[in-house]
């Protein structure tokens, strides 16, 4: 008799080694996550920290050593200028200006605004060739612009400030409430002190906040300006977009005005300052120099130098400059109507003079035929500039400028009277009120020794 027997066939199955690709991939328990999270953390931290330090070192730059690393011709221009206070706002400190100056102070004085996006270092060449010809030039930055105040300190408010800001808000208020301050506040009332939290931190919060200039700020910096330098009444010369930022001062202090020459000024600026708001962009344009060369190139100037153009290019790019210069932009009134203020009755009567670019183009040459018909009275002569003629064709645009002025006759400098003392004026107005004329003149000029003595 036959016996079957049936032998179970067992399956081989290779063996796997225990590290291997396959092993990994049917034993997904096995895997170690050590490795991910030690090369994330690495990579992490690093890239905060490069984060952080390039934050720090773009906000804390010190001003001297930012001025020490200046180019020549820039700590030059500073050196032969001088700042002035003026107070824009009652309950902001004062703003520091810078102005420029050349030329015999008790001579026809001629007063320079530039557009944005620039300075008085444009100008310098220009003040300099007016004072040899014996008027006294003066360039001015407005606030925001060159070597002028860019930004305000702000205590307090919700502003944004960063994310390395807000870490020192929290080391500063852990410094001060303790580390388990909030912790303590929970147990104990069982709700986080958030309102506190915020509270505390806004009170202590200080922000810089670019400056930003419209025609309202602008018209009570010139007015102080020209106060303090004792330069009424001024032969006024706007360039560029500084029409829009200087007409309202125009218009509300025709006796302060001798003159207005218009040297290609129109409400748009001749530099695109639009594409400073697109980042990255911004940064290639503020970073390197032949970026913006070709940007003030291609729309400004072809006759600039690269050092004059790095020169703007620093002044821009330093201290808030970008975002005090784009405030101001967001500030220009693009409805502005040249004929409507040239026609008004505060401006209709002072002497008008416009210096127009033949060179830019077709569309340049028919903007300034508008400008020429909007404002019939006004003399129209053409340079061989550009938009930014200033510092290439200084010596033309002088020759125009000191012919204008010369034209008309001296100015009478406007002298503020000085205030009657308050004893004075009480002495005055009691002899007044009791008709004793002659001896209440008596006693003015003895209180300034003019007389001989009181008399009774």
């Amino acid at each position: 008799m036959a016996i079957i027997t049936e032998e179970e066939e067992e399956e081989t199955k290779p063996l796997v080694p225990p590290g291997s690709k396959e092993s990994t991939m049917k034993n997904p328990q096995s895997q170690n996550p050590f490795p991910f999270w030690f090369y994330f953390t690495i990579i992490f931290s690093l890239a905060t920290l490069l984060f952080v330090s390039l934050s720090l070192y773009s906000s804390q730059t010190d001003p001297r050593s930012w001025f020490l690393s200046l180019p020549p011709s820039l700590r030059q221009h500073y050196s032969d200028g001088r700042t002035l206070k003026v107070q824009v706002n009652p309950d902001e400190l004062p703003i520091q200006v810078f102005v420029a100056e050349s030329g015999p102070a008790q001579s026809e004085n001629v007063i320079i605004v530039h557009g944005l996006g620039l300075s008085s270092y444009a100008f310098r060449e220009m003040i300099q060739s007016l004072g040899s010809k014996g008027i006294h030039g003066v360039a001015v930055d407005l606030p925001g612009n060159g070597f002028s105040d860019k930004s305000m300190v702000v205590v307090g408010g919700d502003r944004e400030i960063g994310f390395v800001g807000r870490v020192k808000e929290v080391y500063g208020l852990i410094q001060e409430k303790g580390v388990f301050w909030a912790f303590d506040h929970m147990v104990e009332t069982g709700d986080l002190p958030y309102e506190e939290i915020i509270k505390l931190q806004n009170s202590k919060r200080r922000s810089l906040k670019a400056i930003e200039l419209g025609s309202e700020e602008t018209a009570k910096v010139l007015s102080q300006v020209i106060d303090t330098l004792g330069l009424s009444p001024v032969h006024l010369v706007l360039h560029d977009s500084a029409l829009g930022l200087a007409s309202n001062w125009v218009s509300e202090n025709p006796q302060s005005v001798r003159s207005i020459t218009l040297l290609d000024s129109s409400i748009n600026p001749a530099l695109p300052l639009w594409v400073l708001h697109i980042p990255g962009i911004r940064e290639v344009l503020l970073g390197f120099s032949f970026a913006f060369k070709m940007l003030v190139s291609l729309r400004c100037s072809k006759d600039m130098t690269l050092s004059q153009i790095e020169a703007h290019r620093i002044l821009l790019k330093g201290s808030n400059g970008r975002e005090a210069v784009l405030g101001s932009l967001k500030k220009l009134n693009h409805s502005f109507d040249i004929a409507q203020w040239g026609n008004s009755d505060a401006v209709n009567g002072i002497p008008m003079q416009v210096i127009w670019s033949k060179q830019v183009s077709d569309v340049w040459s028919e903007e300034g035929e508008r400008v020429s018909k909007a404002l019939r009275k006004a003399k129209f002569v053409t340079h061989s500039g550009s938009r930014w003629p200033q510092e290439s064709k200084s010596s033309e645009l002088t020759g125009y400028i000191a012919d204008f002025v010369s034209a008309f006759p001296i100015s009478i400098k406007r002298v503020p009277e000085e205030p009657i003392p308050e004893k004075v004026q009480k002495i005055l107005d009691e002899a007044k009120a009791g008709g004793d004329h002659d001896h209440a003149h008596a006693g003015y000029t003895d209180a300034y020794g003019l007389g001989e003595g009181w008399t009774t």
